[in-house]
């Protein structure tokens, strides 16, 4: 029988045992999407560094155009026109103004643009401008983006293809990022045969959890190595896992981790290293266990691919997060339960539900059934202490 332990005490107790953190290096800015940033980001700079036009139009005083109109145009003298790419080699005094395009700089003096169509050009150096103009309306200031010494990317983000722009506005190139944590990813049991097999044979599965779990890594920022099958034979884990624990920074194993008379996990980590936990109070996941083998982390992930996907949501991405010093608060989703979920299983029960206009519909299925986490959007958490969820009752969507 598996002593287990609530799924609180084990994301505690991974949290306090492995205070691990990846090294950094810097990386061109083409380089960086999706990466996760190991330091505040600055700027050194304005941005933009000018004020400029959002319109063509002409560059003037808002106060010389108070009260004008078609009938009574601002009559206003044309000091001289600002080409794109300079800047201007005026000012703008009382009852002057200056021809700018959009995205031009305005000169000294100017604190409003007028827009082309409500302007006339009267020749010989007049403008008749034929609507007020309020100050600072169709301008973009200097430092209206950033301002010099403002934090815009913290710490720990993972940087989107927004942030790039903004990076490559500031003239930032290089960019520090935290290295991607390695886990290696092992699938064990006599039964699972590559992905690539054509033909089965009675008894054999194709390995769901090994691509799974190496995709699943890969996204929460991760490097996975794939070390392929490993037989339920303590002997070949035994030499998979020292392999593994020493080219990586986590290992995960799939299979092998209930209380089977073939399942060598449990005993191999513990005569390796040291057996942290064996079994949670969660279905699915209750075979979960974990262990330290060389100061590292090793996660016995369940067979059954539903219940390996959860285990790796509620576990194994908030550690990866934690080695990159990454934000780890899931997404999450307001909605109401469609029908009644019974639940008195006394331990903590994950149900994948797909979302559909604020109703989480769930997506029945057994834990063994792939598809069952291709149909659903996220999952819902009925507590232990919980009978189940009843008809229309508000529930959180925890989105993968």
């Amino acid at each position: 029988m598996l002593n287990v332990i609530s799924l609180e005490q084990a994301q505690a107790m991974l949290k306090e045992k492995f205070q691990i953190k990846t090294d950094t290096e810097l990386l061109e800015l083409s380089d960086c999407a999706g990466r996760t940033l190991a330091e505040d980001i600055e700027s050194a700079e304005f941005v933009p560094d000018f004020s400029r036009s959002t319109v063509d139009g002409y560059a003037v005083r808002a106060a010389d155009t108070f009260g004008c109109s078609e009938a009574i145009p601002a009559m206003l003298k044309l000091k001289g026109e600002v080409l794109m790419g300079q800047s201007a080699a005026f000012s703008l005094g009382a009852g002057e103004c200056a021809a700018v395009p959009t995205g031009g700089a305005l000169p000294a003096g100017a604190d409003a643009m007028v827009m082309l169509e409500y302007a006339e050009d009267f020749g010989g150096g007049t403008i008749a401008v034929q609507k007020p103009s309020a100050p600072g309306a169709h301008i973009i200031f200097r430092g209206d983006d950033v301002k010099a010494g403002q934090k815009v990317l913290k710490r720990g983000c993972q940087i989107q293809p927004k942030d790039i722009g903004a990076l490559a506005a500031m003239g930032v190139c290089r960019v520090p990022v935290f290295k991607k944590p390695k886990v290696a990813v092992l699938s064990t049991g006599n039964e699972i045969v590559s992905a690539e097999t054509k033909c089965l044979s009675v008894g054999q599965m194709r390995d769901v959890n090994g691509p799974m779990l190496a995709s699943a890594v890969a996204s929460a920022g991760g490097e996975p190595l794939y070390f392929g099958i490993v037989k339920d034979e303590p002997e070949l884990l035994k030499k998979a896992l020292i392999e593994a624990s020493s080219a990586a920074d986590m290992v995960l194993i799939s299979g092998g981790s209930s209380v089977g008379a073939r399942d060598a996990a449990a005993l191999v980590l513990g005569e390796l290293g040291k057996l942290l936990f064996h079994g949670l109070a969660l279905k699915p996941g209750k075979p979960t266990l974990a262990a330290e083998l060389g100061g590292k982390p090793v996660l016995g992930l369940p067979g059954h691919p539903v219940a390996a996907y959860f285990i790796f949501s509620l576990l194994v991405r908030p550690l990866l997060f934690s080695m990159l010093c990454a934000e780890s608060q899931p997404r999450t989703l307001a909605a109401v339960c469609q029908t009644a979920i019974p639940s008195n299983h006394g331990r903590e029960e994950c149900v994948a539900v797909r979302c559909e206009n604020g109703v989480a519909v769930p997506v029945i299925g057994k834990s063994g059934l792939i598809t069952t986490l291709a149909g659903a959007d996220g999952y819902i958490r009925i507590p232990r202490d919980a009978e189940g969820i009843a008809r229309g009752e508000s529930v959180t969507v925890y989105l993968f």
